[in-house]
């Protein structure tokens, strides 16, 4: 990102929304050289704190855009799993499915990628794939990303705004605010998709699981981070609310301990909830405002925020250069 590189200090950047999209984008910013403010209700961001993760381009478009975007975080994922503290970590595990569907292509060029033999798959699957992909551990990864936002001599304020607006004056703001920028923006193409998570402790899974459920709202995965294991999930379109689903827990549980036993003895640990903020394309660009304020949005990831996350952020950076690099 040379570009990006060319930043200097007296560049003050203003950073609204502190979920995996604001934070990496400050990250980036802020190591080009900008001085950079972050300004979120919520720090770290909850529907960020609630994902899984596994690193998929899922469900998102444009497809050239997101392929781009997310075999560019693949390479940085690749490389924060090296180092335990980021909470990254590559982890070989089996997607399947209960119809003989054909692997994404972005799957094929993973690691290990091979086709499981019949007795690797649970009851009830006809087709799988094995490959090798980064975990991503949410509550660890995003303190890992405020650390070294903050190294960076990055700040933090906790605010609630009711516009884009009310985070100057500012020359540049970065509006990374997911479902927040239906209301900000406003944007009314954005719209939730609720997803619901159980964490249990780990009864001994080294490997993931994740089913091909295609566009159901019931989801089956599940992701281990050491001691605790992500269960998921669900994907109900149009529902943003965060209050806890006890019925939906209880599915996701049945649905994860069906695949593996294991998972019966498991002591729930807590319910993580977000609304993953979804909208036909993905939106990274750049406008200049009525007052000559520069705002750059990059927003509207749905459920791949963590697989775009680096990709968009460095996308989003390369705007701001472009921008006063064409500048008198």
């Amino acid at each position: 990102m040379s570009s990006v590189a060319s930043l200097k200090r007296e560049v003050r950047v203003v950073v609204v929304g502190a979920g995996v999209a604001g934070l990496t984008t400050a990250v980036v910013l802020a190591e080009a050289g900008a001085s950079v403010h972050v300004m979120a209700e919520q720090v770290p961001g909850v529907t960020s704190l609630a994902a899984g993760a596994m690193w998929g381009p899922y469900l998102v478009e444009p497809k050239d855009e997101v392929d781009q975007w997310g075999q560019r975080s693949l390479e940085i994922f690749r490389r924060l799993a090296e180092d335990p503290s980021t909470g990254v970590r590559l982890t070989s595990g089996i997607e399947a499915s209960r119809t003989a569907e054909a692997p994404p292509d972005w799957a094929t060029t993973l690691p290990g990628f091979r086709p499981c033999e019949p007795t690797e798959l649970p009851a009830g699957f006809s087709a799988g794939y094995r490959f090798t992909v980064p975990l991503i551990d949410m509550p660890t990864y995003l303190a890992y990303l405020l650390r070294r936002l903050d190294a960076a001599g990055g700040t933090v304020e906790r605010r609630r705004l009711a516009s884009l607006a009310d985070a100057g004056p500012a020359p540049v703001i970065f509006n990374c605010t997911g479902l927040g920028a239906q209301e900000l923006v406003p944007d009314s193409d954005l719209r939730p998709i609720r997803g619901q998570h159980v964490v249990v402790t780990n009864p001994g899974l080294t490997e993931f699981f994740s089913e091909d459920t295609g566009l159901s709202q019931d989801l089956l995965c599940f992701y281990p981070h050491g001691d605790t294991v992500v269960l998921g999930g669900t994907a109900i379109d149009g529902e943003g609310s965060l209050a806890p689903d006890e019925k939906a827990a209880a599915g996701i549980l049945a649905r994860c301990v069906e695949v593996e036993p294991r998972l019966a003895k498991a002591r729930v640990l807590e319910h993580r909830l977000g609304a993953r903020p979804t909208r036909a394309m993905v939106r990274v660009e750049a406008e200049r405002a009525e007052d000559g304020t520069v705002v750059v949005h990059n927003y509207g990831h749905g459920g791949a925020g963590v697989t775009l996350s680096w990709g968009c952020a460095e996308e989003a950076a390369s705007l701001l250069a472009a921008d006063r690099a064409d500048r008198p």
